[in-house]
C-alpha cells in the first residue's frame, strides 16, 4: 500500500462508493487501468465485499467483521441524506460472534434503556445522556409522574406559539438535585413532529424562562422578546 504521512489509513466496507465508483469505470469499458492499478482495484474490491474496517501495517493486518444487522434512520435537519445508528427496541449493531450494539437516535447506550428502562434505572445512572436517552424511551409525562419531579416554574415560549417551558426539580440518584428544563423544539422533525426534550440547567436559575434564555447565552429579559425560535 502507498506510505501515508502523519497518520492512519484505513479502508473496507465505508469505502465501498470509492471503489465501486473506479471499479464501474474498468467493467463499462469507460477507462483503461495500468495492470499494476487493476491488480489493486481487485484487491480492494475483495475486501470491501468481504470484510468491514481494515487497516494494513508493514507486518500486521488488522481486519473488522462486518456486522450481521446494521439499522439507522435519517438525521433530521441534514441536506445530503445523512443518518445515524438507531434501533427503537432492538440492537442497532449485530455480529456474527453474539457482539450487539444498541443506539439511541445516534447516542450508544446500555441494553436496559433500549430493552427496559425504568424511572429506578434512571436514577441510578452517572451519565447524563444515558438519562436523557432512557427518559425519551419512556416518555417525558410518564417519567415526570413515576419520578415524582417538582415543579418549579411554568411560562408560555416566546416565538414557540403553542408550546410551555418548563423547569422542574429531578434528582440524580445519588444525593444531589439538578434543574431540567423541557421544552419543544422550535423546528419540526422531517416527519412534522415537534421533539420534546430536557437540558440540565445549573441549579441557581428558578425561571423557566431564565433556563431558555441561558441555553443561548441571553439573559430572560431579551429571550422574552424572541419573534421566531428555531
Amino acid at each position: 500500500m502507498p506510505a501515508v504521512v502523519g497518520g492512519v489509513t484505513w479502508y473496507g466496507q465505508q469505502e465501498a462508493h470509492r471503489v465501486a465508483f473506479y471499479d464501474t469505470y474498468r467493467r463499462f469499458g469507460l477507462a483503461r487501468f495500468r495492470s499494476d492499478d487493476v491488480e489493486l482495484l481487485d484487491l480492494h474490491t475483495a475486501l470491501t465485499g468481504a470484510t468491514g474496517w481494515w487497516w494494513a501495517f508493514d507486518n500486521v493486518c488488522v481486519m473488522a467483521e462486518r456486522p450481521t444487522a446494521l439499522h439507522t434512520e435519517p438525521i433530521p435537519g441534514r441536506v445530503h441524506n445523512e443518518r445515524r445508528l438507531h434501533h427503537p427496541d432492538a440492537p442497532a449493531l449485530e455480529f456474527e460472534d453474539g457482539h450487539l450494539l444498541f443506539v439511541h437516535h445516534g447516542t450508544i447506550v446500555p441494553d436496559w434503556v433500549v430493552l427496559e428502562p425504568t424511572v429506578e434505572r434512571i436514577a441510578r445512572e452517572r451519565n447524563v445522556e444515558v438519562r436523557r436517552c432512557a427518559i425519551e424511551r419512556i416518555g417525558w409525562d410518564t417519567y415526570i409522574d413515576e419520578a415524582g419531579l417538582a415543579l418549579i416554574d411554568r411560562a408560555d415560549d416566546p416565538g414557540n406559539v403553542g408550546h410551555t417551558l418548563q423547569l422542574y426539580v429531578i434528582s440524580d440518584g445519588w444525593g444531589r438535585s439538578d434543574h431540567i428544563l423541557l421544552a419543544v423544539n422550535g423546528s419540526p422533525e422531517r416527519d412534522g413532529r415537534r421533539r420534546r426534550y430536557g437540558i440540565y440547567v445549573p441549579t441557581r436559575i428558578s425561571s423557566a424562562l431564565d433556563a431558555a434564555a441561558w441555553t443561548y447565552g441571553i439573559n430572560g429579559t431579551d429571550y422574552a422578546r424572541l419573534v421566531r425560535r428555531t
